[in-house]
């Protein structure tokens, strides 16, 4: 048989195999077009996977309404599709919205864990030895991506931690912070709230409402602080301080005490000194530091500090004295050796003159 034939006004028509052929050729022909237009950044047209945690459609995310809406069909119907993950525009999880939080017993710890992470040194006065907060580090009352979030913190726990050379559970981890990063040696108590407390029960329902919708076990765009590749020149103190001066003075003073409000307490926090992290806090480590300022320093000018500027500046902050590391029991030698080695970290090392970890004198 002919692949063609004669109809109508003489013009030939394929065959159903040719059409076949054709219309496969140039739809792999549009494939290979747009696949190479996206790959170029010409589209905004993406698909996310399980490792970027990301569903975008265009600009448009995965909003929190649609899970819910998504979440609601289920319930009716079990082989309605399965909710996923809310995601913005940016690729970002989106946690629920304060005006969420519901009237009820639940909704009640909530607040009480907002009002603690917000509040910390007040709320919980009688153990922190500091003028600090949970949202001096984790801003944004915890939402914002690239400073460790607690939607990114709540789904990654039971884990393990060489810092503890142990499985930390998220109450240990909260245990951590109040006793390195809001010294709680200091306190009038000297020690962390006990295992148990309530303090940690509202901090953990106010992380786990926030977290509602993330997977867990699984590390989502924007958990934690940055990673800053260390530049070739390393860091330097004394250009630090020229970084420090031009674009950190306004808010955290000359002396990095920060700014006080007579009504609110502290408006922004100190970097150094009795009143702010220890030596055994993250924040202690300069690429630790260094990784937060890239994504979060100077306030509202996120990523606007070159790499170099960015370890040079967290090194001059991490070069001034603060309240020793409470696992010291020996010497400042043998605590350096113990839990500062191989760090990013001036603990136990000479910086203009002095040995830096013995604590500041009250």
């Amino acid at each position: 048989m002919k692949d063609t034939q004669e109809q109508g006004r003489g013009k030939p028509v394929m065959s159903g195999g040719r059409r076949l052929a054709w219309g496969a050729g140039i739809g792999v022909l549009l494939f290979a077009i747009g696949y190479g237009l996206n790959a170029r950044g010409w589209l905004s047209f993406s698909l996310g996977s399980p490792d970027s945690a990301t569903i975008k459609v265009g600009d448009v995310g995965y909003s929190r309404e649609a899970m819910q809406a998504d979440r609601e069909a289920q319930s009716k119907d079990k082989l309605a599709v399965t909710a996923g993950m809310p995601v913005g525009p940016d690729g970002y999880f989106v946690p629920p919205a304060e005006s969420s939080i519901p009237d009820t017993p639940y909704g009640e710890a909530v607040r009480r864990g907002q009002q603690i992470f917000m509040e910390t040194s007040t709320t919980v006065s009688d153990h922190v030895g500091n003028t600090l907060a949970c949202v001096n580090c984790h801003l944004d009352a915890g939402r914002r991506e690239h400073s460790a979030p607690m939607w990114g913190a709540y789904v990654s726990y039971p884990a393990y931690r060489s810092k503890t050379k142990a499985i930390s559970t998220l109450e240990d981890r909260i245990i951590g912070c109040f006793t390195y990063s809001m010294n709680a040696q200091a306190s009038s108590t000297g020690v962390a709230p006990p295992a148990g407390s309530d303090v940690y029960r509202d901090l953990m329902t106010y992380m786990y409402w926030m977290s509602d919708g993330a997977p867990t076990g699984q590390k989502l765009p924007g958990a934690g602080f940055p990673k800053v590749k260390k530049t070739e020149l390393g860091y330097d103190v004394a250009r630090g301080k020229e970084v420090y001066t031009n674009n950190c003075v306004l808010c955290h003073a000359v002396d990095g005490q920060g700014q006080k409000d007579a009504e609110s307490g502290v408006v922004f926090p100190p970097l150094w000194g009795n009143n702010s992290y220890n030596w055994g806090a993250g924040m202690a480590r300069i690429d630790t530091a260094a990784g937060f300022i890239k994504a979060n320093m100077p306030l509202g000018k996120p990523f606007s500090l070159t790499d170099q500027e960015t370890w040079d500046v967290a090194a001059y902050i991490n070069s001034h004295e603060r309240p020793k590391d409470p696992r010291q029991t020996g010497t400042l030698e043998q605590a350096r050796v113990e839990f500062h080695d191989g760090e990013e970290s001036y603990y136990g090392k000479k910086v203009n003159g002095l040995v830096l970890g013995g604590g500041v004198d009250k």
